[in-house]
């Protein structure tokens, strides 16, 4: 009999004991986000100043719910990014369902936002309310990105609670390997929305 987890409740102890999930923390697995990146126009720069300060205005009305980070946030930089345009289409709350073969174990949830090209899943986008961090969604986000029919490539993810963006690259080989990138965090000193977007535009690319 298969047993169904929800995937808003499983957690990495859960991905590692049914698939045998690894960590990488060799920082050449992960170099996506490091390498090649491409300049910012001013315009660019000037638009992500403006969400920037949206966000600490948005700041001072809590609750700080997914929706808001949303429209606010990740919005922009999914537009900045052009990932509204071809050859890239976007879904959100696309349901998604992971078996392990070996333990009976069914996991099943809805991606909060999905950008696809083709078969392949470029971005992968777990929003949290911002009273968390984004690594409270991180085996959530694992879980889906587990579930990715395109097994040939690597798929890659945003964490984000608007207020911290983390990248993560997930490789489907036997077993599973997984790598995360640095922090960013839109409270530190200058605006942490340029490297994101730089990011962003790179796995674009890929």
């Amino acid at each position: 009999m298969v047993q169904t987890l929800q995937a808003r409740n499983v957690n990495i102890r859960d991905l590692i004991d049914q698939f045998g999930l690894q960590l990488v923390r060799d920082r050449q697995f992960f170099t996506e986000w490091q390498e090649d990146l491409l300049e910012l126009t001013d315009q660019e720069k000037q638009f992500l100043d403006k969400v920037r300060e949206g966000f600490f205005n948005m700041m001072q009305y809590p609750p700080y719910l997914e929706k808001a980070v949303q429209i606010s946030v990740l919005s922009p930089l999914l537009f900045l990014a052009d990932f509204f345009l071809p050859p890239f289409h976007m879904r959100a709350e696309q349901s998604t369902e992971i078996l392990s073969e070996d333990n009976g174990i069914m996991i099943r949830g809805q991606l909060d936002l999905i950008v696809l090209k083709e078969r392949l899943w470029v971005l992968v986008i777990e929003s949290k309310e911002f009273s968390y961090g984004p690594q409270a969604g991180l085996a959530q986000l694992l879980s889906y990105m587990l579930a990715n029919p395109e097994s040939e490539k690597p798929s890659f993810g945003i964490l984000t609670s608007g207020a911290n963006f983390s990248f993560v690259k997930l490789l489907k080989s036997s077993p599973p390997q997984y790598g995360i990138s640095e922090q960013f965090d839109l409270l530190n000193e200058g605006n942490e929305l340029y490297p994101v977007l730089q990011i962003m535009k790179r796995l674009g690319q890929l």
